[in-house]
Parts: structure tokens; C-alpha cells; sequence
């Protein structure tokens, strides 16, 4: 690529290799070590903060261009897509010169920006297409301890100020860097592949929404994570944030609220560990929309209910402050708060699509499965501390039978298929470019 010359995005996509497995985090680092030596004089490696835990936070740095672009993987560490992009983009970068000079960007890369939180994740990255074992050995952070989530905010009434040390490396990096380009590297689990983007750039927006299509991943045509998301193009809303979202959830700001103070382009790519046609499917049913809702929050609320009772009746013996009971303590609030902005949607009497149907029920399932996986993983580190008493025994064993019922019902109504890993990651890697691309020429 030079000059004026257009980059070819299915080569690039095609250059991406089979992939089977999601590195752990030492791998990460062995990886990052790795380009450095391949590559001295061309590739800069250093540490750029610690994490809660001691982990050393590290940056790679590629390219001589006149504009910054800063690529972080991990920002939640049970979606690790992002650290297999960063290992992918990086080494291309190194290895196509006319790529790299042709975009003018100094790229700044970060594998994994929570390696604490992915650490607790390593138990299920080497088998990444079984749903029940990827559930089982699952963790995500309480919203408080999420790099995503707590960058600092103000503004209609509410403050937030409480940076995690990983979020506060994140915020020295973008200060020093003032970048131009901003993107965070997320995945779902059983959706269509979707994208934010914080601004109204179509012509942007109908690039990014090809490149699923040319991986054979289909589009997220079901209800956005949040109601009221606007829509730039098909799967392609307006990035969420601010203060009033951050009250709402009672956490921070996003990566992208900060990004907003260097005016840089911030992107978004969300794509799903399994594919199934229905989440594209935009054919009406017989069901309405408000009912499949209404049914969907009922369901949910159960869960709550059925878990908060159980949580009721362990509580008084819990001696371990491990992350999983942050996590559990946080879903069962969350989870709640959630439902409850679905309510009053309106324009609900129309007829349910099939992907709407779908993607309600996979809401549930992804809920059930995080919570009551996190659920036992609490009360196994209760047990490990010998910490066994009858209430313990008890509920860990209704846990352990919820939890395969749930898994069941979620293998039995779900019947996709895991995605290749390489497809993925050509996605994640392919819209890096593009964006950088359309941002330089715009």
C-alpha cells in the first residue's frame, strides 16, 4: 500500500493463520518479547504501569507515522479475542513495510490490559468452543474492578473518580499519546458481530459491516445490549457512555469518554464466540415484541431471585474475599438494574423477528451460565480454604445442579457452532485497518 493505492482487506484477512486456543497471560508476554527481539530498532517495548496484583502492564510500540493509534486488548478478560489481534496486527505491521508507511500511524498495542482478571480466565482459553466448560471456569469483574468501566466522569450531578491502577496507566498512555485513533478490542459470546463507533460516520460504518460478511460471520440483527442504542447501519450503533449511563450502572467512564478529550475516533468491534442464523434473522413471528420482552425480563428476574436466595442462605458463613464474590455480589445487582432499563420500551406491540426471539433467550442463557459458573466458583474457594459448613456443602451442590440444567437448556435451544478463532481475529484486525485507513484519508 502506497500512495494513494487501497488496501487489499481479504488478503490481509487471508494472512491471518488457523488458530485453536487463546494464550494465557505469560504467553502474552513471551509474545510481546518476541517481536522486540525479531525486530529490534523497529519494534519498542515498555512497561507502562502495574496491575492491582503486581502484573507489569506493557505497550509495544510500531511504526514512524505523524498520528497515534492505540489498539488494547483485554479490556475485559473473558474475551480475549483482542490479545490474538494485537499478536496478528503487530507482527504484520513489522512485516509489511508498505502497509505500515502507508497508513502513517505509530501503533501502540497492549495484548491484555487486565492480566489479573485474564489469569482467572486461563482455565477455559486452551477450549474455547465448549460452552459449559468456557461457563464453568468463567470470570468477568465486578463493574468496579473493570478497566472499561471506571475511567473518571462528571457531569449531571454524578462523579466518578474511583480509577482502577490498570485504567490509570491507560489515561497517562492517551495523555502522552493524544491519539487519533482509539480501539478496544471486545467479544460476546452468543450474538452477531456488532461495532460502536462515537461518531455518525457512515461511510465508515457500511466498511466495517462487510468484513463479517467476508469472515462468514453473520450481522447482529437482534436488540442492542442497551435499549434506545442508536443505529448508524446495520450492527453499527453510536458508542454508549457518559454520565448518565454511568450513573444508571453506578460505575465510570468508558475508554471512549476519554478518548473524547484528543477528539480521536473511537471503535468498538463485538464479535461472538458461536454463530447461529437466527441472530441475522429478520423474519416477524407470531410472538410480539413486548411479550418476548416481558417473558425475557420475567425470566431473568427469576434467576435473580432463585440466586439471591441461595446467596441468602450462605452468606453468614463467607470468610474468602475472592473476586468471585465480588463478581457474584455485583451480577445479582447488576443483573437486576439491567432488566429494569427494558422496561416501558415502546413501539412493543409490533411481531417479534427471529433474531430478536433468539438473541432474548441467549441473553438469558449468557446470564444464567455467568452467574451461577461465578457462583460456584465463590464456594469452591470457600471449600479450598476448608471452609465447609452445611450451608456451604448444600448450595454448592444446588449450584452444581441449576448449573447443569442451565446448560441443557442452553445447548438444547442454541445448536450453533463455535466460530474459528483466525476468523475472528481477521475481523478484529481487518477493522483496525480500515478504521485507520477511512480516519487518515478523512
Amino acid at each position: 500500500m502506497t500512495g494513494g493505492d487501497a488496501m487489499d482487506v481479504r488478503e490481509l484477512m487471508r494472512r491471518v493463520p488457523e488458530l485453536d486456543r487463546f494464550p494465557g497471560v505469560d504467553e502474552m508476554h513471551a509474545d510481546l518479547d518476541e517481536a522486540a527481539a525479531r525486530h529490534p530498532g523497529l519494534v519498542r517495548l515498555r512497561r507502562i504501569g502495574t496491575s492491582r496484583l503486581g502484573e507489569p502492564l506493557r505497550v509495544l510500540t510500531v511504526g514512524a507515522g505523524s498520528r497515534d493509534a492505540l489498539i488494547i486488548g483485554g479490556p475485559h478478560p473473558n474475551e480475549p479475542i483482542g490479545s490474538l489481534t494485537v499478536s496478528r496486527l503487530t507482527r504484520l505491521l513489522c512485516e509489511d513495510a508498505a502497509l505500515r508507511e502507508g497508513l502513517g500511524y505509530r501503533w501502540h498495542l497492549i495484548p491484555c490490559v487486565d492480566p489479573d482478571g485474564a489469569r482467572l480466565n486461563e482455565g477455559w482459553y486452551a477450549r474455547p468452543g465448549d460452552r459449559r466448560h468456557y461457563a464453568r471456569h468463567f470470570y468477568r469483574p465486578a463493574w468496579r474492578d473493570q478497566v472499561e468501566w471506571t475511567f473518571p466522569i462528571s457531569g449531571d450531578g454524578y462523579v466518578f473518580d474511583r480509577s482502577l491502577p490498570e485504567t490509570e496507566a491507560l489515561m497517562r498512555l492517551m495523555d502522552e499519546l493524544r491519539p487519533a485513533l482509539v480501539y478496544s478490542l471486545h467479544n460476546g459470546e452468543y450474538s452477531g458481530a456488532y461495532f460502536y463507533l462515537n461518531r455518525r460516520d457512515r461511510a465508515l460504518a457500511a466498511r466495517l459491516t462487510e468484513l463479517p460478511r467476508l469472515a462468514g460471520i453473520p450481522l447482529h440483527h437482534g436488540d442492542p445490549e442497551l435499549p434506545g442504542a442508536v443505529t448508524i447501519a446495520p450492527a453499527v450503533y453510536l458508542t454508549p457512555g457518559g454520565p448518565q449511563q454511568a450513573r444508571t450502572f453506578g460505575f465510570g467512564g468508558g475508554s471512549a469518554d476519554y478518548a473524547a478529550r484528543f477528539g480521536a475516533l473511537h471503535l468498538i468491534t463485538e464479535l461472538p464466540y458461536w454463530a447461529d442464523d437466527r441472530v441475522c434473522d429478520l423474519t416477524p413471528t407470531a410472538a410480539s415484541y413486548g411479550d418476548v420482552v416481558k417473558a425475557g425480563l420475567a425470566a431473568q428476574r427469576e434467576v435473580i431471585d432463585t440466586l439471591g436466595s441461595v446467596m441468602a442462605a450462605v452468606r453468614a458463613d463467607l470468610t474468602v474475599r475472592s473476586p468471585f464474590r465480588r463478581s457474584t455480589e455485583d451480577m445479582l445487582d447488576a443483573y437486576r438494574r439491567f432488566a429494569d432499563v427494558w422496561e416501558d420500551l415502546p413501539d412493543v406491540d409490533r411481531p417479534a423477528t427471529v433474531a430478536e426471539q433468539f438473541g432474548n433467550r441467549q441473553t438469558l442463557h449468557m446470564r444464567r451460565l455467568r452467574l451461577c459458573g461465578t457462583f460456584r466458583r465463590m464456594l469452591d474457594a470457600e471449600a479450598a480454604a476448608g471452609n465447609l459448613t452445611p450451608a456451604i456443602r448444600a448450595r454448592r451442590e444446588r449450584l452444581r445442579e441449576l448449573f447443569d440444567v442451565w446448560c441443557e437448556e442452553a445447548e438444547a435451544e442454541s445448536g450453533g457452532r463455535p466460530i474459528a478463532i483466525r476468523k475472528l481475529v481477521a475481523v478484529q484486525l481487518a477493522a483496525a485497518l480500515v478504521a485507520a485507513e477511512h480516519h487518515a484519508r478523512g
